[in-house]
């Protein structure tokens, strides 16, 4: 773990969580000067002290598979992309409202997608599929809940296939 990044990563949790720093340091049993210097980047946590102090602010620390992407073209010669494994997103993500950018919106660029609304959902999840890079996948669809959306979809075969074939597997 950089320093930075293990002081980016407890700072976030803290705030997220609403600590105060005295208040995490209490939790995690440690000084309010060694959690500000982790969180300043002056130490650097172990793992073990990095795990200990995003548990005391409710949080944990975990591996997670990231996807790799293969741009697939299909048969009338317009690439997508499709990803390995289903990414998965944090609960606020997946049921944000989202403002699609131009490139995948460009029919209807000032709307609105509510996340949190499975018919707006699908709407956005066929765009994306269709229309999107790796980093829009990544931003905007969530694995379970493209399981679950997937046989109401409307897709063309050939995206469909693919995705089946490598992430729906």
């Amino acid at each position: 773990m950089a320093d930075s990044l293990a002081g980016r990563l407890i700072e976030s949790a803290r705030l997220e969580a609403g600590l105060s720093g005295a208040e995490l340091a209490r939790r995690a049993h440690t000084s309010r000067p060694t959690l500000a210097a982790y969180e300043h980047g002056v130490k650097s946590p172990t793992l073990e002290t990095a795990t200990r102090l995003l548990a005391a602010a409710g949080f944990r620390l975990d591996a997670v598979p990231v996807p790799s992407f293969e741009v697939v073209v299909d048969g009338r010669g317009r690439p997508f992309t499709v990803p390995d494994r289903l990414p998965r997103l944090p609960i606020r993500q997946a049921l944000a409202r989202v403002r699609l950018p131009v490139h995948l919106n460009w029919s209807d660029p000032d709307r609105t997608y509510d996340l949190a609304d499975r018919r707006q959902r699908h709407r956005l999840y066929e765009i994306v599929l269709r229309e999107g890079t790796a980093e829009d996948i990544l931003a905007y669809v969530d694995g379970a809940l493209l399981v679950d959306a997937w046989p109401e979809l409307v897709l063309p075969a050939s995206i469909r296939r693919a995705w089946e074939r490598a992430a729906l597997r």
